[in-house]
């Protein structure tokens, strides 16, 4: 053990930002010739070469391929005794631009990235014009048909609140329940953007994007307005319009009790300026 070591690991909590485009989303997974490294192997390597020690980390939320994160939370363990602004700094050095560590608390040791969160919210955003623009290809759906915003706010307002959400889940999905409750969705359009923010106790694999292809549905014309309705109540993926682009996802923030002393995740009201401002 080094002079600079503790005799026990000190567990530490991390805000974590990323554009996800060009990388294999955030699970560690094999790598191999001309394969992207996954965000969790860069984090890792960054953060193992600052301590001087192997790394593993725990994330609040596991973001497929293409989908970024502006309030990404990871907890880690280290017997490396090192300020806040050594990971913060130092790892910077170790990792792409791409990647960033935005901040890094001790924690207590009960404190869990992903069971001790209380909320995650999530942004969505749509471009919508007749072509699609080749400046926002990797940072937005799109959608050629206009949308009408009071269509797309009436077609949410079903899914806020405690539902089954298998209408909205991947054949993928390991999740022991459907169940979620949505605390949060609203829409607000910023020129030619439109984006969805969406708060909850959990997501599903890839219900984000199943929500937003189904809303879009409603919100272009293609469906009625209760449509969407009927697709929650029918708890049947099939029903469901198919799931939008990875390229507009964004995880904005991760709620945890105040008492474990983490930055606040204060993402305010999102716009293409905040969403630009908070990365």
């Amino acid at each position: 053990m080094s002079s600079d070591d503790r005799a026990d690991p000190v567990r530490w909590a991390a805000g974590i930002c990323y554009d996800g485009t060009g990388l294999a989303g955030w699970q560690t997974q094999p790598q191999g010739e001309g394969r992207p490294a996954a965000i969790q192997d860069r984090i890792e390597a960054a953060l193992g070469a600052v301590a001087g020690a192997p790394i593993a980390t725990r994330c609040a939320g596991r973001t497929d391929a293409g989908v970024h994160a502006v309030g990404q939370v990871i907890h880690f363990e280290t017997r490396a005794e090192r300020p806040e602004s050594a990971w913060v700094r130092g790892t910077r050095a170790f990792l792409p631009e791409a990647i960033g560590l935005r901040w890094a608390r001790p924690v207590p040791a009960a404190f869990d990235a992903r069971r001790s969160a209380r909320a995650r919210t999530y942004c969505y955003v749509v471009y919508e014009g007749r072509e699609p623009s080749p400046l926002w290809r990797h940072r937005a759906g799109y959608s050629r048909r206009p949308l009408d915003d009071g269509r797309l706010r009436a077609a949410s307002r079903p899914f806020v609140g405690r539902h089954d959400f298998s209408a909205f889940r991947s054949s993928q999905c390991q999740a022991k329940t459907p169940i979620r409750t949505i605390e949060r969705l609203d829409w607000h359009r910023d020129g030619p953007f439109v984006l969805m923010r969406i708060t909850a106790d959990g997501f599903l694999h890839h219900m984000v994007r199943s929500l937003v292809g189904t809303l879009i549905y409603a919100g272009d014309g293609r469906q009625p307005v209760d449509w969407p309705r009927a697709v929650l109540a029918s708890r049947d993926r099939s029903r469901a319009a198919p799931t939008f682009a990875a390229s507009g996802l964004y995880l904005l923030s991760v709620r945890y009790d105040p008492h474990f002393g983490l930055p606040a995740a204060d993402t305010g009201d999102v716009t293409m300026t905040t969403l630009s401002g908070l990365a």
